[in-house]
């Protein structure tokens, strides 16, 4: 079986991670080349990974006709225009979340990517987490009731560095941390956001005022069947990397995410110790590698991506209900659309 040529677009902690999963751990996919816009870091990320090709535009590497699929995850802010180029080159795409920064962009990137007959899967890795994807069946077969309550809390363990918020690529609060909790709840409560009221505070990390960003929220939001969902997102707990979910249904409840790193809690006389998860990679491995084993699954079996640019789009659009709902200090409504149910046609490859 012929497998498939990828290349991954922007190669910094997530990039090279994404890589590497590709070359090392996919037999069905072929790492051919990587990009970045610092064409050193591409040619190491390379050499590391002991592969040919790098360049510093994803311009160069769509020009390769030996690659059918491009990773990109460069900052949010150049999501939009990366896709355009896969699409206009007919390449197949992953695009990490957030899809784009705007609904309107999001709306645009649906057109284009419609046009031109290719597929896009966005990188909501928690759909690819272990304890949710067996909390998902165990809700579809009713083990729960119908899900009325959808709990969730983001806990990062520490600030991002001033010149992550300072670069002003990788979008806001909301956009870049908080997203994946509304993806998170469309996907378990099978439902769309339709009203959120969030409330957002500079708590621990004074320097986000200077970029009229926060560290903390606390988001109340329905669904538009009448259930209701409740999500806390914290830059700095301190502890480690703290992410939970609870689902409340008619006849139960399930709760997923844990702390601990390894099964294992040390009693001594000076109390209890046990470790705990301290970054994305690490809580999030098996996902990452689960979702990235998907998208070549799925382009190489021509199929529709689980996660596509529809899913994508939606949680945009929570992202900047939510921002503007802080803002206004109001609940706000979101700016949903429906599926489309016209068929895709395929592009030439």
């Amino acid at each position: 079986m012929a497998k498939l040529g990828m290349g991954v677009v922007g190669v910094g902690t997530m990039g090279k991670q994404h890589a590497q999963n590709i070359r090392c751990l996919i037999p069905d996919a072929e790492l051919i080349a990587v990009a970045d816009a610092d064409l050193k870091r591409a040619e190491q990320v390379a050499s590391k990974l002991e592969i040919e090709h790098f360049y510093d535009s994803i311009e160069a590497l769509v020009e390769r006709k030996d690659i059918q699929a491009v990773v990109v995850v460069t900052p949010a802010k150049f999501h939009g225009a990366a896709m355009r180029v896969c699409a206009q080159a007919a390449k197949d795409i992953f695009c990490e979340k957030p899809f784009t920064l705007t609904v309107e962009e999001a709306d645009e990137m649906l057109d284009i990517i419609a046009k031109a007959g290719v597929r896009v899967q966005v990188g909501h890795v928690r759909r690819y987490d272990p304890p949710n994807v067996k909390a998902k069946k165990r809700i579809e077969a009713g083990e729960i009731g119908d899900p009325v309550i959808f709990k969730s809390l983001a806990r990062d363990p520490a600030p991002p560095p001033v010149s992550y918020m300072a670069s002003g690529v990788n979008g806001m609060f909301f956009q870049d941390s908080t997203v994946h909790e509304f993806d998170l709840g469309r996907w378990l409560m099978n439902d769309e956001i339709s009203e959120i009221h969030a409330y957002g505070a500079i708590l621990v990390f004074p320097e986000a005022a200077q970029f009229n960003d926060i560290d903390t929220a606390l988001l109340s939001m329905k669904f538009s069947r009448g259930t209701l969902g409740a999500v806390e997102n914290y830059m700095q707990s301190g502890y480690g990397y703290d992410i939970r979910t609870e689902i409340v249904g008619s006849k139960g409840t399930i709760i997923m995410g844990y702390l601990q790193q390894t099964a294992e809690v040390v009693l001594t006389a000076e109390g209890a110790k046990t470790d705990i998860v301290d970054h994305f990679l690490v809580r999030f491995a098996d996902g990452y590698l689960n979702e990235m084993r998907d998208f070549v699954q799925t382009i190489l079996a021509d199929r529709e991506p689980k996660v596509d640019a529809f899913d994508g789009r939606q949680a945009v659009a929570v992202a900047a209900a939510a921002e503007r709902s802080y803002r206004e200090g109001r609940a706000v409504v979101v700016q949903n659309r429906t599926r489309n149910s016209r068929p895709v046609s395929r592009g030439m490859k």
